[in-house]
């Protein structure tokens, strides 16, 4: 448990501000376009046009971190918080992705009220997401039941891969 507390805390305690940078002009256009249609696509779940860009770069940003699909992510935020900040769960998971904050003194500085910061909720989110993948091999399945505490058992990894799909670039079918 202390080398996963030492990794999970070193990759969160990494300040780096959720600027993307790109290889190429090619990757930053495709960035670009990826930016403009995922706004269009989350207008009506984020109104606010500064919030909501500022929320799809943070989430891209913290995705392509933590070696995670962005469309995962966005799933995954779907199910769990339908993209509202604030949210809390019947068992006190927060935020965006909906981290226990159990994981803010295992990995944090013991402030759950930090949860409901976006760059922070989105990190722990994606941290842990990419601790629960690699214990479980990079089985995606596996993976997302360990994050929901639902390992095994198939609504949770099916609903977030339905609510995944509805990100792709081609689709337009978001709920």
């Amino acid at each position: 448990m202390d080398s996963v507390r030492t990794a999970l805390g070193s990759a969160i305690a990494n300040q780096a501000p959720p600027i993307p940078e790109f290889g190429s002009t090619d990757s930053k256009l495709a960035y670009l376009r990826w930016l403009g249609a995922m706004s269009e696509r989350l207008k009506r779940k984020i109104p606010e046009l500064q919030i909501r860009q500022e929320f799809l770069q943070t989430v891209w940003y913290e995705s392509k971190r933590a070696g995670l699909d962005v469309t995962l992510v966005m799933g995954l935020i779907q199910v769990e918080s339908n993209f509202r900040k604030f949210a809390v769960s019947s068992v006190g998971a927060r935020g965006y992705m909906q981290v226990m904050p159990f994981w803010t003194r295992v990995i944090g500085d013991g402030d759950p009220g930090k949860l409901f910061h976006m760059q922070t909720n989105l990190r722990f989110g994606c941290v842990i997401l990419r601790h629960y993948l690699d214990r479980e091999r990079g089985d995606p399945f596996l993976g997302l039941g360990r994050y929901n505490g639902s390992r095994g058992r198939a609504p949770y990894p099916e609903a977030v891969f339905a609510a995944q799909r509805s990100w792709l670039p081609g689709d337009r079918a978001v709920g």
